[in-house]
């Protein structure tokens, strides 16, 4: 099949006050994410997320312009099956011939930055329309499941220390056995921080997996003070612990701890991936399929996770395309054990497509619909279209 037509659309949600949370980034009122909407000659569509920001709000404008003007041209007429062709053409632009002759990158300036996420939602798209053709889910396009189900961990915890063991504990109650909470700047003080995990650790009890956040907000002495604080807290990972811009930082951390750091999500491409791998940065690799380069580099990244005996958690914060991105290379992947659910304020997971996608008994079950497995509710996209 042929592409005949490539769009995106800038989504912008409120969400309900009684969902919204504040954290370093602020109160989060809205939920932001761009919608790409890949057309066939066919009639058959695919779609894709591509991100702005890892956390939930963020101009899409950008975006949308890259998708339209500077990447759709080079798509038109194209076979939807060469995704891996049509990956390097769009990531190498004008001297692409130059790449696939010779067997290595001629990277264009935006190698980096949206340029990359706006790739990323075309990608995801041509997996979801690739498996839709051939009427099997893409996880078994990328070799099948590894796996039955999956655990997943509920992803939240903004509460303070007073309240931060009831909050998580209504995370178990809906039968989680894992749950992950923000710490960091946002929390003014380290001691704050640890506070609020040792009185999270005591109210779940020693056998519930516990992770930490900082969104990348701790300084590196910060950091450390955390980890000897919380070190007798049993985390199953500290995640972002500092800026992603200060990744021998992040290995000064790593060095100095037993906990297991986690960092990926603010990463383009598997290069950047490989450079903290080469520090000994991080133990828990997080890609975010609308951010990395879509489902093709996330599964590059995986591979890496499986070379070097990491652990592979994408990061599945958005809606609901990136997150099934993100459970389709988990479930193919040897080295994804647990996935991200979110238990924020998120219209995007719950209200944007017309499937449910639920968790069981803490499981979610490998998939089994072609492509990703989820169609947006055009109603929803209609009434959240930002002008761009």
């Amino acid at each position: 099949m042929k592409i005949a037509n490539v769009e995106a659309f800038w989504l912008r949600c409120p969400v309900p006050k009684e969902k919204q949370h504040t954290s370093d980034y602020g109160l989060l009122a809205n939920f932001d994410m761009t919608l790409v909407v890949i057309t066939t000659e066919d009639g058959l569509q695919g779609f894709g997320e591509a991100k702005a920001a890892v956390g939930s709000s963020g101009v899409c404008a950008s975006i949308v312009n890259c998708i339209e003007n500077e990447l759709k041209p080079a798509l038109i007429g194209k076979q939807v099956k060469d995704i891996t062709r049509l990956w390097e053409e769009m990531y190498n632009g004008t001297r692409d011939h130059y790449a696939l002759s010779r067997g290595r990158k001629f990277p264009v300036l935006g190698r980096r930055g949206l340029t990359v996420s706006a790739m990323s939602g075309i990608d995801t798209a041509l997996w979801d329309l690739k498996g839709k053709m051939l009427n099997v889910p893409v996880m078994d396009l990328l070799g099948g499941a590894c796996r039955d189900k999956m655990p997943a961990y509920a992803s939240g915890g903004w509460a303070d220390a007073d309240n931060i063991g009831t909050q998580l504990k209504g995370y178990v109650d809906k039968g989680f056995g894992g749950v992950k909470m923000r710490v960091g700047v946002m929390d003014r003080t380290v001691q704050t921080s640890i506070e609020r995990v040792k009185a999270a650790r005591a109210a779940l009890g020693p056998d519930i997996k516990l992770m930490t956040d900082a969104h990348g907000t701790f300084s590196v002495p910060e950091a450390k003070q955390f980890c000897r604080g919380v070190r007798d807290c049993n985390l199953y990972w500290f995640e972002e612990p500092i800026s992603p811009d200060n990744r021998k930082g992040t290995a000064e951390v790593r060095a100095s701890t037993h906990i297991p750091i986690a960092a990926g999500e603010s990463e383009y491409t598997s290069f950047d991936i490989n450079e903290l791998l080469d520090i000994r940065a991080i133990d828990v690799i997080q890609p975010d399929a609308a951010i990395i380069g879509g489902i093709s580099e996330a599964v590059r990244v995986a591979h890496l996770a499986t070379v070097h005996q990491l652990e592979l958690a994408p990061h599945c914060w958005g809606s609901a395309f990136s997150f099934m991105a993100g459970l389709n290379v988990a479930f193919a992947s040897p080295s994804a054990t647990i996935i991200e659910f979110s238990l924020g304020g998120n219209p995007m997971m719950y209200e944007l497509v017309k499937e449910q996608i639920t968790v069981t008994d803490g499981h979610l079950p490998a998939p089994t619909a072609p492509g990703l497995g989820v169609s947006p509710d055009w109603d929803f996209v209609r009434d959240f279209k930002q002008k761009v």
